[in-house]
């Protein structure tokens, strides 16, 4: 409580300082630009742009950081509330409920990246899964227009409370399901607006961008260009205008699938590292939301709202490129009709973890069928134990780092002891309430233990990373390994790499400085505090896991100090393991740079002499 309590008084106080125009007579707007995926430093002015013009004319915030684990859903949980993921209870993109969800496919493990599934999880979890008041959602009571446009799950994320089938007590929310049976209803203005500009009302789907190829047949050689337009006709043509019309402060989320989906699917590096996520696939989807954002920025200019509308640019987390090997791996072992040999199957960890524990498995995504002979879970996800509507272990697949969740509480030394053997793992979290174990740190370490709604995990397993010889800076060729559908050489991320954790961000407008470059650390819930602070919005808050006000980015602004330190287990585990972990702290902030065993998580390298631990 404490603790709460100090970060609680820390963000008041810098709330209290006057900074916000929505403080002064003349009112602002906010656009929030998400470039799903964008790595810190693939923006160059021949790369992006409009990108580039942002960061260079605008505040460049050169010491970002996504949280851990660095998923979509995760960090846009904090980039919508505020807060970190201990509150949100966002902890990936795929988590345990500890309820069946029949949107999600009669599974225990949804995939969260669903509008009809953030239903159903609300309406579980009395109505508000993430249990804290989002930006926009605060925004809309407050009586601005707000609108959020773009990739599936996330866009609904920032506000999928408060009778979404009831178009106007809603945000506009247009996605990929928009004109589907799982889309958020459209009003009747919605609806006649988007006819009026010549625009469908039902969203394009992907095309040939979704298709992720398989073992044997590439993936995406094309950015996600088509509905990428569209949802950029939407917000210039059509949201935009009416919002200026309305002649009243507004809100806009452009979340861009791009980079990201394109990186993930990607058919350019089909088995092979190089040139993994930096080839011209990336190249053109990064081009791509590059163009969006200049379309959108050329529209504010033609309605005359140039002038009174920040704009903040923050990617969700950066990128690496797949590896799926493994010298101790058990499953690796195994031929698979759908995996290559020696690699790394779907659901390694699962299939690792049953062997160890020498308990039955059963599939959570095919009616917990039980996972026998030389198959794998259909979607890496797994239960186990003697019946699996009554777990003792319950593995969560994310890709660069997976979930763990105990039912069975007494398996946890056994869990952790069997992920200490593999090569592939690189750093554990533990649920502080389960006690400290040798090689290991606490989950409130890295912020990840507060007032969630949702069910804790009991272990965060981060995954073995490092630098390809991509020819660029290192976090630009980060590899990692992931427990993913996804084939080596295509894209991931999730992990505690400084490739991961690196995204970009940028802002620009007139309650940000200009030609600004701000060394100090700023993350993912600096940013929800920060458009809280800019749009004068105070919400209730049920945890203190919160960020700050990046007070340094705006004029006239507080300019705190910041500190290095480092973090590691008590003890060394029996085979001389350790989890360390990077991080900086502003008062009392904290930001991950990267964590996990040194010389197998990049940016965390190997120690060549004992370094001062503070903290823990």
């Amino acid at each position: 409580m404490r603790r709460s309590l100090v970060l609680l008084s820390a963000g008041l106080t810098v709330l209290s300082t006057g900074l916000a125009s929505a403080e002064n007579n003349t009112p602002r707007n906010l656009i929030l630009f998400i470039p799903d995926g964008l790595r810190a430093l693939k923006i160059t002015p021949e790369t992006a742009p409009a990108m580039a013009e942002v960061r260079d004319k605008g505040v460049n915030f050169k010491n970002s950081h996504s949280l851990f684990p660095t998923f979509t859903m995760a960090n846009g949980s904090a980039m919508s509330t505020g807060h970190y993921l201990g509150d949100t209870g966002v902890f990936s993109n795929t988590i345990w409920t500890n309820y069946t969800s029949a949107p999600a496919g009669n599974t225990v493990v949804p995939f969260i990246e669903n509008d009809a599934v953030l239903g159903d999880i609300d309406e579980h979890f009395k109505g508000d899964y993430l249990n804290e008041e989002t930006v926009l959602k605060m925004a809309r009571e407050k009586g601005l227009s707000t609108a959020t446009i773009g990739k599936v799950g996330p866009a609904y994320q920032f506000d999928h409370t408060d009778h979404p089938d009831k178009p106007g007590r809603h945000s506009i929310v247009i996605d990929d399901s928009t004109g589907g049976k799982a889309g958020v209803a459209l009003s009747d203005e919605m609806k006649d607006a988007l006819t009026k500009a010549g625009l469908p009302v039902v969203a394009p789907s992907r095309g040939d961008n979704a298709k992720a190829g398989d073992a044997k047949t590439p993936g995406t050689t094309v950015a996600n260009v088509a509905q990428q337009a569209y949802f950029a006709d939407v917000a210039t043509k059509v949201v935009l205008p009416m919002f200026k019309a309305r002649n009243k402060p507004f809100v806009l989320v452009f979340w861009s699938r791009d980079p990201d989906g394109t990186q993930h699917n990607q058919g350019d590096s089909l088995n092979q590292i190089m040139p993994g996520i930096n080839g011209p696939s990336t190249m053109a989807s990064i081009k791509n939301v590059d163009n969006n954002l200049a379309q959108i920025r050329k529209a504010l200019d033609e309605l005359g709202l140039a002038a009174t509308t920040n704009i903040m640019i923050q990617a969700d987390h950066g990128f690496s490129t797949i590896s799926k090997e493994s010298k101790t791996s058990p499953s690796a072992k195994v031929s698979y009709d759908d995996t290559p040999k020696d690699f790394l199957p779907m659901g390694f960890v699962a299939l690792d973890l049953a062997k160890a524990l020498d308990l039955p498995l059963f599939d959570p995504n095919d009616k917990n069928a039980a996972v026998t002979g030389n198959n794998h879970p259909k979607a890496g996800n797994g239960v186990l134990g003697k019946d699996p509507t009554k777990p003792d272990l319950v593995v969560a697949t994310n890709g660069g780092s997976d979930l763990i969740y105990l039912p069975n509480r007494k398996l946890a030394a056994k869990t952790i002891n069997a992920l200490l053997e593999q090569d592939y793992v690189s750093g554990l979290f533990v649920d502080d309430s389960l006690g400290r174990f040798p090689g290991t740190l606490p989950l409130s370490s890295i912020n990840l233990r507060g007032n969630a709604a949702t069910p804790t995990p009991a272990i965060v397993v981060n995954f073995r990373s490092y630098a390809s010889e991509c020819g660029e800076a290192p976090t630009n060729c980060s590899v990692q390994v992931a427990d993913t559908v996804l084939r080596q050489g295509q894209g991931m991320h999730g992990s505690f790499s400084r490739g991961d954790t690196y995204n970009f961000m940028a802002a620009i407008g007139p309650d940000f400085k200009a030609g600004y470059v701000d060394e100090l650390p700023v993350s993912n819930a600096d940013v929800g505090m920060t458009a809280a602070q800019l749009l004068g919005l105070r919400g209730s808050r049920n945890g203190g896991l919160v960020g700050r006000v990046m007070s340094e980015a705006l004029p006239n602004g507080v300019t705190p100090k910041a500190f290095k330190a480092v973090e590691r287990s008590k003890r060394k585990s029996a085979n001389g393991l350790e989890t360390v972990l990077n991080l900086q702290r502003v008062g009392s902030q904290r930001y991950f740079d990267a964590a996990g065993f040194p010389g197998r998580t990049l940016g965390l390298e190997p120690e060549s002499g004992k370094q001062k631990t503070a903290g823990k």
